[in-house]
């Protein structure tokens, strides 16, 4: 079915089909919303080249990753991000552009995109403090979204994130009400702004409960098995071991686990481990009963929610940033229970 054949269905003019299924601010939702209805219906799919000679558009979304972080692309949480958003591109038509760069060159690779006219905006991954991309793309005039925030920007910018400092300040206020008092953090690199949110939340629920933070029981890395086995290890073999930890993701507390076990010690009666889940679709938190206790927020509907909002920023660049701060929600595991009496 072609763009003329489903207005005729609709009655409607192949202008209006046109504008709704791109985006266009000027058709009211209902009939937007009729429109989409009726083109999956339909099976309709848009001939891109028509539109990108119909618009100026490339009807492409970069993402660009810099060599530093190349390990991104292997982590299965940039899988289901990249799988969400590009559910998205598939509905709308959109094709997705994928660079791997080298560090110093990631500035150039977003300037070159933009010269070429290759994508119609970027998504930004591993956000850091006072990440200098925001005011490259801004100066640039490229739509851009990024996938957390940016400690110390001033500026205005679009973006989606977690509440990953109520997240961790949640976990560990809830092994403190287990009597846990030793409580360790296994966090991830703490150039990463969902890291320093997440330390936050965790040292300001120390700190409500008037326990001093310890260094010792405190880490900061990649977040794989082999590094928080690693950390836990020897965290496990203080004088004055923790009860529990708090991990900042699956991985991470799957590391967790095995130095724990390793110590012949029992997960959730010994030690308690509360993670960071990111309901992943080929790294489960167990089937019927979760494995771990976690915060948890789909990196999927997060990928979703970015794409749509970059498209809504590509159909109208005039409007206002948009934000949105999703909550995680705790989810009670196998993996916790009260402190162990000394």
């Amino acid at each position: 079915m072609n763009l003329k054949e489903l207005a005729q269905k609709l009655n409607l003019s192949p202008t209006t089909v046109s504008r709704a299924l791109n985006g266009y601010p000027e058709v009211n939702d209902v009939t937007r919303d009729r429109i989409v209805a009726a083109a999956k219906r339909y099976n309709y799919r848009p001939n891109t080249r028509a539109i990108r000679l119909a618009t100026g558009r490339a009807m492409a979304v970069g993402h660009v990753i810099p060599v530093a972080t190349k390990s991104e692309i292997m982590n299965p949480v940039f899988g289901d991000f990249i799988a969400g958003a590009g559910e998205v591109y598939a509905a709308n038509g959109y094709d997705m552009l994928l660079s791997v760069v080298a560090d110093e060159a990631e500035a150039a690779a977003y300037r070159d995109l933009k010269s070429r006219g290759a994508v119609d905006g970027v998504i930004v991954h591993a956000v850091r403090t006072y990440d200098p991309r925001i005011a490259c793309l801004q100066d640039l005039g490229l739509p851009f979204v990024t996938h957390g925030r940016a400690t110390g920007i001033e500026v205005d910018y679009s973006w989606v994130d977690v509440n990953n400092r109520r997240a961790f300040l949640r976990a560990t206020e809830f092994l403190l009400d287990l009597g846990h008092s030793r409580i360790a953090l296994i966090n991830g690199k703490e150039e990463m702004d969902f890291a320093i949110r997440r330390r936050t939340g965790y040292v300001d629920a120390l700190l409500g409960h008037e326990i001093a933070r310890d260094a010792d029981l405190m880490t900061s890395d990649e977040m794989t098995e082999v590094s928080g086995h690693r950390a836990a290890k020897r965290m496990l073999a203080l004088d004055n071991p923790p009860t529990a930890f708090v991990a900042a993701s699956m991985l991470s507390g799957m590391g967790v686990r095995r130095a724990i076990e390793g110590q012949g010690l029992k997960l959730g009666r010994d030690v308690s481990v509360i993670i960071f889940d990111d309901e992943l679709s080929y790294l489960r938190n167990g089937e019927d009963l979760p494995i771990f206790t976690a915060t948890r927020s789909s990196v999927r509907d997060a990928g979703r929610i970015a794409a749509e909002m970059l498209l809504a920023l590509v159909a109208d660049p005039l409007q206002a940033p948009l934000q949105r701060l999703l909550e995680a929600d705790l989810i009670i595991g196998q993996s916790t229970g009260p402190a162990p009496r000394k």
